[in-house]
């Protein structure tokens, strides 16, 4: 297997798109997310995934459970798998950020220009990798 190994700020910090799956493992899921200003991933609760934040660029909140966590970069989260949350970008420029679920959540390859494309897809983890 080859792995994944590039430059994830560089890479963070160019993505234009909502949601881009950028390496699946049968484990863990690498996604990068740009969240537009005012915009939000949308209230959720992964029952069996647990999933990391790691923000590069803009100002947020991350919801918790009801608690409300300002981010900004350089920040990071974890959400426990069961917990309700959501991503709100709330400064004037973009949230960049990657995220990690484990296990995956999205099929490998998938890419949601924007948030209204996200939602009306109710695609989810196949089964298939990315190697």
């Amino acid at each position: 297997m080859k792995g994944f190994v590039q430059d994830i700020e560089a890479l963070t910090l160019g993505n234009a798109t909502f949601r881009k799956v950028l390496y699946t493992s049968k484990e863990m899921q690498l996604v990068l997310m740009t969240i537009q200003p005012g915009d939000e991933i949308g209230e959720e609760v992964h029952d069996d995934v647990s999933q990391f934040f790691r923000f590069e660029a803009g100002e947020g909140e991350v919801w918790i459970d009801g608690v409300c966590h300002k981010v900004k970069a350089d920040d990071s989260a974890i959400v426990p798998s069961g917990a309700r949350h959501n991503v709100k970008s709330t400064g004037g420029e973009p949230l960049r950020l990657y995220t990690i679920y484990s296990p995956p959540e999205h099929i490998d390859g998938t890419v949601h220009e924007t948030s209204a494309d996200a939602r009306a897809a109710h695609e989810h983890f196949d089964g298939r990798t990315s190697e």
